[in-house]
């Protein structure tokens, strides 16, 4: 396994500038709410938090995926900042306004920079909702004993199977047809999987972000002692056709070894499943902490039905 020895960054400051100013003009145009952009210190750098929603109340952190930031959750934001404070993050080592000063090397040194943002913001109960790597990430917060979280949501996320070959070629696919005219793009999207092509600021954010240098660590694969280590209740929402998971695997997986948590698997969606599902996402995302706070949140391994 690639141990990361440097920060991420921009491959220079030219570099940085064009994609800061292609950042700040789509979070103008897709953030649908008022937000505050506050940047807190952590161990391994600078952590760019979007707020949004009632001042008071156990906050939402969103954690997106490998290669994006704040910005992938715009469409949750104002479903979600109705009734919760909503902290969305751009994580550490990967593109946006987060600044990494020092290299992330364990999964244990991803949690703590988590941890050190839940408290620099008074968080004593958030729920973290975490994508892909960011599933990973949530879950290594959890994992390194840092507190501070009551619920977590994990969206097709990594570190529960070893990286196929399959999502090596979609990750591929994607960023070939990222390239193609907006029309021959949107067609694409069902083509090779990806309802991301079909969100336009999100494929040009990506564009931009082809100046940045990722290094990160590759999530490891959780063993079952690993996963039964999380002592909050979790749910699991699982893309049908996730070129990352197997989904009826990983759901059998569980229901032997985390009977406890909710897993659920979501029809015709794949592993870009919070942009091809978002309102179900934004649903689950919204009442399981509720569900698990009342001790309501009954285990379900299923198919969803919506």
């Amino acid at each position: 396994m690639r141990t990361p020895d440097r920060p991420s960054a921009f491959t220079s400051d030219s570099a940085r500038d064009k994609y800061y100013a292609v950042y700040d003009r789509l979070l103008a145009e897709l953030w649908p709410v008022p937000v505050d952009a506050v940047d807190v210190e952590t161990r391994a750098g600078v952590v760019r938090i979007h707020r949004a929603g009632p001042a008071e109340g156990d906050p939402v952190v969103l954690l997106a995926g490998a290669g994006a930031n704040a910005l992938a959750w715009y469409r949750y934001i104002e479903p979600l900042a109705r009734t919760r404070p909503v902290l969305a993050l751009d994580p550490l080592g990967e593109p946006g306004r987060s600044v990494q000063r020092r290299p992330l090397a364990t999964g244990a040194e991803v949690g703590g920079w988590i941890t050190d943002v839940l408290a620099a913001v008074g968080a004593e109960r958030a729920h973290v909702a975490g994508f892909s790597a960011g599933g990973w990430a949530a879950v290594e917060q959890q994992r390194g004993g840092g507190g501070r979280v009551a619920a977590l949501t994990l969206v097709d996320p990594g570190g529960f199977a070893p990286l196929p070959r399959r999502f090596i070629r979609w990750a591929l696919a994607g960023a070939v047809a990222s390239m193609l005219p907006r029309t021959l793009r949107h067609r694409m999207a069902g083509v090779v999987g990806n309802g991301v092509l079909r969100e336009d600021g999100l494929v040009e954010l990506m564009r931009a972000g082809w100046s940045f240098r990722r290094r990160v660590l590759i999530p490891p694969v959780y063993t079952d002692e690993q996963i039964r280590e999380v002592s909050v209740p979790v749910q699991v929402l699982l893309g049908e056709r996730s070129a990352l998971l197997d989904a009826r695997a990983l759901a059998a997986r569980l229901a032997g070894i985390a009977p406890s948590w909710r897993v659920e698997i979501v029809p015709g969606t794949g592993h870009s499943l919070p942009v091809e599902a978002p309102d179900l996402v934004a649903k689950r995302i919204l009442t399981f902490p509720r569900q698990a706070q009342d001790g309501t949140a009954t285990p379900r391994h299923s198919t969803s039905n919506g």
